[in-house]
């Protein structure tokens, strides 16, 4: 019945992220959402700034602090070890929900690009950035990434087996597609305004401050083989060269 009850929380955790996956789609390009980053301005310039930002910091503290080694050996004393990795899928999707359900439009056009074929090249590589950062995951074990391998692996009464190191096909030219797949995601839009334009700054600082912490963890897990390969690919900018596998 654990082992079951453990499987079942693995899979709602995913579920409940992969929909706001698909939310987040619609949210930051505006389609098909019933609320999305921009709109009919509610409160105050001042007041939609602090609650913005408030709200992306929360995401951004949530998605780094339980990401640190330090804080998963202290939280796996609380929550069960099988589950500690689903839990983060988990919170980090309450704080996407949270962030997504009371994001305040803050009116105010920085661009709006008129062309019909520029729109559609913007949104061509806005599309290509959520594939990106799908396709990303996949490679390097979207299930294990997201808490079902750890459950299954629990559910089978096996240990937890931790992933090698591996350089799958995107990672050959870039350090971290999944992130260069959000810039592209986030900052290509044919009408950028100023809730929009706050969201990609803070999200962007974000990004590069996860890379930093990302990068110290995966040198201490994974050593020389880690090291040799920041030398030879670019972090987020393909130069149009490829590692070998």
């Amino acid at each position: 019945m654990k082992k079951t009850s453990f499987l079942l929380y693995g899979v709602i955790s995913y579920l409940i992220f992969f929909g706001t996956f698909l939310y987040s789609f619609g949210f930051v390009g505006n389609l098909f959402v019933p609320k999305s980053i921009d709109g009919p301005v509610q409160v105050s310039l001042l007041n939609a700034f602090l609650i913005n930002a408030g709200l992306l910091s929360l995401f951004a503290l949530q998605h780094s602090i339980m990401a640190r080694p330090a804080f998963k050996a202290m939280w796996t004393r609380v929550v069960p070890e099988a589950l500690e990795r689903s839990t983060y899928v988990l919170l980090s999707s309450v704080c996407l929900i949270l962030l997504e359900s009371q994001w305040q439009p803050m009116g105010g056009v920085i661009w709006s690009v008129k062309n019909v074929l520029a729109q559609n090249i913007l949104l061509g590589v806005f599309v290509t950035g959520w594939l990106i950062v799908l396709l990303s995951t996949l490679m390097i074990n979207h299930f294990d990434l997201f808490g079902l391998r750890q459950v299954w692996f629990y559910f089978n009464g096996k240990p937890y087996q931790p992933l090698r190191f591996r350089v799958p096909f995107f990672y050959r030219f870039v350090r971290h597609p999944l992130y260069l797949g959000w810039l592209l995601a986030f900052w290509a839009t044919p009408l950028m305004t100023a809730a929009h334009l706050l969201f990609a700054l803070l999200t962007t600082g974000y990004i590069f401050t996860a890379i930093y912490f990302e990068e110290k963890d995966l040198v201490t897990t994974f050593g020389d083989k880690y090291s040799d390969y920041k030398k030879k690919v670019p972090m987020i900018l393909p130069t149009g060269k490829k590692t070998a596998a």
